[in-house]
């Protein structure tokens, strides 16, 4: 403990005041039952203990450690971990590097080994204070080597939000505060549309400094290798932060926050097919790994958007054309069937095929094709997967790998080692809609004068107008219909479900238009195309189409 600090015993609570320097606070109710102390580095008694820890082991040792992070000690309080040469730095850096002047730390009652409790703290820098509260936890462990109660060290014990290797710092922000707005001006917050928290600290990160701002005084987490975006946890002062303008759309984004938030586990986009705007992006839960934007899943049977008009493009279908379309095919040894075993009768179109979901008709069309890898050609040099997206934020832009025999045919119908999110399959419906890739975007080209992606070339007009044909019924009166019934204005989509493995129920997937807008949406766990991830995706097509 720092030379002057005392413990005084009001009303039955224990609180340290740390005297000198005015730094620290330790509140703790109940008396001081021992048992802590010492660091897993070597044994100071003969006989070390071993088994479950005591109530007052674990009381004691989270009391001592407490007391000697207030009161700025991070020798000491290091001393009480199972990893003092982690723990130290971090711990000193809390006023070192963080600039907090005064923490009031408090426990909850402990929960087995583990012990919740807040901090209020003061952070000072500059002449500039503001209050920070927050809570955290830590768990008590038995030393390997000691047997002594110890924290079991965690960077999240000094703040929840901190990982390995990042530091919190307190000073003038790398780069100026933005103000985000929307295609139309209106105010951007993570508070309003929380799906955008992420995306905003990346782009004021990258932008921040070349749309006008000047910076603040915050206290932040800054990443172990400075890649990340920092994430501010506290603002002193506000700078004066630069305008930047998005492509998306406030209204579009409000519904997106709202229909992800009726799953546990959602993801939707939605762009805009004649320029490739990003309108919204949605997940549920929001953490630092967008979804929406940078996972890698099977999309299913909304991938037959694609096929489709790849099939066309081939001369091997029309809209209008005949298509078998059995309950289940074989092909090269592999066995594909339809949801159900379904089958479509004799002289069912191909349209009919597509808005049914008949998996059968596109697998039976594979070896017509004369060339395995035609999928990942057209999913290269028309649909513009793959090609190195600069939306001006981090994205994952879609993969559809050359293969061969069973694993060729899975990926007509979105399965096997095709790897999509909702971004790419928004994507996908806006270029047949359009006819052309328009690459995504966040944020307009001009502000950076990034290069961006550009298809080799674009479907005939034929083919463009067919698979759109083809998606207007799916919505009228395939498996989209339910779904789409409430979607006003020109429209189309198709359904999906995903298996992945060790799950029990596929995911569901769902793509659709309306005018001037594309949406795709992912429900994990949600069953068929239409049932979850359907009506998510009409959400927002009702409110930006």
């Amino acid at each position: 403990m720092r030379s002057g600090a005392k413990v005084a015993v009001v009303g039955g609570v224990f609180v340290l005041v740390a005297g000198g320097i005015g730094y620290g606070a330790y509140s703790m109710v109940g008396g001081d039952d021992g048992g802590g102390g010492g660091t897993d580095t070597k044994s100071t008694s003969q006989e070390v203990k071993t088994g479950p820890l005591g109530e007052a082991e674990i009381t004691g040792t989270s009391k001592d450690f407490f007391t000697a992070w207030a009161a700025g000690d991070a020798t000491s309080a290091s001393a009480l971990t199972n990893n003092e040469s982690a723990a130290a730095p971090l711990l000193a850096g809390f006023a070192e590097d963080a600039h907090v002047s005064k923490a009031v730390i408090t426990p909850g009652p402990a929960v087995g080994t583990k012990v919740p409790f807040t901090v209020e703290a003061t952070v000072s820098y500059e002449g500039k204070s503001k209050p920070w509260s927050y809570a955290s936890e830590l768990t008590v462990v038995r030393g390997v080597t000691t047997g002594k109660a110890l924290v079991d060290w965690a960077p999240s014990v000094v703040h929840p939000q901190l990982t390995e290797g990042a530091t919190l710092r307190t000073g003038e922000s790398s780069t100026p505060q933005i103000e985000a707005v929307d295609r139309n001006g209106r105010t951007l917050t993570k508070e309003k549309y929380p799906s955008l928290g992420p995306i905003l600290e990346t782009l004021r990160t990258k932008y921040g400094s070349e749309v006008g701002g000047t910076p603040g005084i915050e206290t932040w987490i800054e990443s172990a290798d400075g890649k990340a975006p920092d994430k501010t946890l506290l603002t002193l002062a506000k700078g004066k932060p630069g305008k930047l303008r998005t492509t998306l759309d406030a209204d579009a984004q409000a519904a997106a926050e709202g229909a992800v938030k009726k799953f546990g586990q959602a993801s939707v986009v939605a762009v805009k097919p004649s320029t490739g705007a990003i309108r919204a992006v949605a997940n549920n839960p929001v953490t630092e790994f967008n979804v929406a934007l940078q996972g890698k899943q099977a999309p299913g049977s909304t991938l037959k958007i694609m096929t489709a008009a790849m099939l066309i493009e081939k001369g091997l279908a029309t809209a209008n054309g005949a298509t078998e379309c059995p309950k289940d095919v074989m092909y090269q040894g592999n066995s594909f069937h339809n949801l159900d075993h379904f089958a479509l009768p004799d002289g069912s179109t191909f349209t009919q095929s597509f808005a049914k979901s008949c998996n059968t008709a596109f697998i039976k069309l594979i070896d017509d094709t004369k060339d395995d890898a035609a999928l990942a050609k057209e999913a290269r040099d028309v649909f513009g997967i793959g090609l190195d997206w600069k939306t001006g934020v981090v994205t994952a832009d879609g993969s559809v790998p050359e293969e061969a025999g069973g694993v060729a045919a899975a990926q007509y119908i979105g399965q096997g080692t095709v790897q999509m999110n909702v971004l790419n399959m928004a994507s996908i419906t806006a270029t047949a809609r359009n006819g052309t890739f328009r690459q995504p975007v966040i944020v307009p080209q001009s502000l950076d004068n990034r290069q961006l992606a550009t298809a080799s070339r674009s479907l005939p007009a034929q083919v463009s107008q067919q698979v759109t044909q083809m998606m207007r019924a799916t919505a009228a009166w395939g498996t989209g219909r339910d779904a789409m019934a409430s979607v006003g204005g020109d429209k189309g989509a198709k359904t999906g479900s995903a298996e992945v493995d060790g799950q029990g129920t596929s995911n569901s997937w769902f793509t659709g238009f309306s005018n001037d807008l594309a949406a795709a949406a992912v429900v994990q766990s949600g069953g068929h195309g239409g049932d979850a991830a359907g009506p998510v995706v009409a959400d927002v097509l009702r409110a930006g189409g």
